[in-house]
């Protein structure tokens, strides 16, 4: 993937931070009549790694970020607490070496977590929640000076926060805008030989439809 053509996140990380920071207490306690504690959340998420992952073999390394359709199971243990469950298709990224392409790799970071709403019931609800993530990476290739090699990076465990705002368009529709900070470190093999251990530690913007069973 060329510098050029990557996905320009940065409008939509506005958007999201601007909703997250911005919301007020506005409206008034939905209509009660909706007794499932389950909501699906379908949307999209932009996984934005930091801008220095470290040293790989000597050499500044970088990630590139990445886009893709996601969907989220919350269950109600009370209004304001909630059990999150996230997935997503996987995500595909390149890893840079002092700026030239070097691997390709894909990710599957699913996120179980819990969170808190402020405002339980309203029809604008800000959240904050903490969980755990685990990030399976799969599928690496070299690429350039690494073409031909056997380029492996091992999975992740780490602590994932969350913040966001829940705006209810009725008792059952919501639409929600969120931001995670998540610890991922992966050590890094080439045939066989450890490199070094790639920081990713990325955001993670959505945005999401929920619907309440």
């Amino acid at each position: 993937m060329q510098a050029g053509k990557e996905f320009n996140v940065y409008p939509l990380k506005k958007l999201i931070i601007a909703g997250v920071l911005c919301v007020a207490p506005v409206g008034g306690t939905l209509a009660e009549g909706v007794e499932s504690p389950w909501i699906v959340h379908v949307g999209a998420h932009v996984v934005d790694p930091t801008s220095n992952s470290g040293d790989l073999a000597g050499l500044s390394a970088s990630t590139t970020r990445s886009m893709r359709p996601s969907v989220s199971v919350e269950y109600l243990l009370a209004p304001a607490w909630r059990i999150e469950v996230l997935a997503a298709l996987p995500f595909k990224h390149d890893v840079r070496l002092d700026g030239q392409r070097a691997v390709s790799v894909k990710q599957l970071p699913p996120v179980v977590g819990v969170n808190y709403h402020f405002l339980a019931g309203r029809a604008v609800s800000p959240f904050l929640g903490v969980g755990i993530n685990y990030t399976h990476f799969f599928d690496a290739k070299g690429h350039n000076a690494l073409d031909g090699t056997t380029v492996g990076l091992g999975d992740s465990w780490g602590v994932a926060w969350h913040g966001g705002v829940d705006i209810a368009l009725d008792a059952r529709w919501t639409v929600t805008v969120d931001a995670r900070w998540m610890d991922i470190d992966s050590r890094v093999k080439v045939d066989g030989a450890r490199v070094g251990t790639a920081h990713v530690d990325p955001w993670v913007y959505g945005v999401s439809v929920g619907y309440r069973f």
